[in-house]
């Protein structure tokens, strides 16, 4: 019999601290059903958070997204497949130039970001698997033009081909 790898266990104390400290695991993308009867995106925590029209923005792009990127996983059987965003983080500073790295290396790259849940919502509304994301996508634009809406859609659509990868 083999011995586990370091990073089999590494992940198994951390799951089981866990588990200890009352935290719910995710569910596996396993779980997860692979078709879904339609797909929705909730924007309601960007709204809380005073997003307003961007966040309607994001959530445009995610959907649509969704319907390009699950085109073939539609049946009419399946759950509901509903993206909850929580949270859109663009760099303050976008530099795509190569630019001074300093000692240590590393330069000063920017990164933007989505963070949600996808949830597989039964019948009854039940939901019947989850799966929470963090995406990260690297800046590709200079700080003198930001276009912080075009790469809010980009970092939205970067979520949704993620998500397809992991469920």
């Amino acid at each position: 019999m083999t011995s586990p790898s370091r990073r089999t266990l590494l992940k198994s104390l951390a799951c089981a601290g866990l588990a200890s400290a009352g935290f719910a695991l995710p569910a596996h993308a396993q779980s997860f059903p692979q078709a879904f009867s339609s797909f929705s995106v909730d924007v309601s925590v960007l709204k809380a958070k005073g997003l307003g029209p961007f966040a309607d923005l994001v959530g445009a792009a995610a959907l649509d997204e969704l319907r390009r990127s699950f085109a073939d996983r539609v049946d009419p059987r399946g759950p509901r497949l509903v993206l909850r965003l929580t949270g859109v983080f663009l760099t303050s500073s976008p530099d795509n130039s190569s630019g001074y790295r300093g000692r240590g290396g590393g330069g000063n790259s920017g990164h933007d970001a989505v963070e949600g849940e996808a949830l597989a919502i039964g019948r009854r509304g039940e939901v019947l698997a989850s799966h929470p994301m963090l995406a990260v996508r690297d800046v590709n634009t200079s700080i003198l033009t930001p276009d912080e809406q075009g790469r809010a859609v980009q970092v939205a659509q970067h979520y949704v081909r993620w998500l397809r990868r992991q469920i």
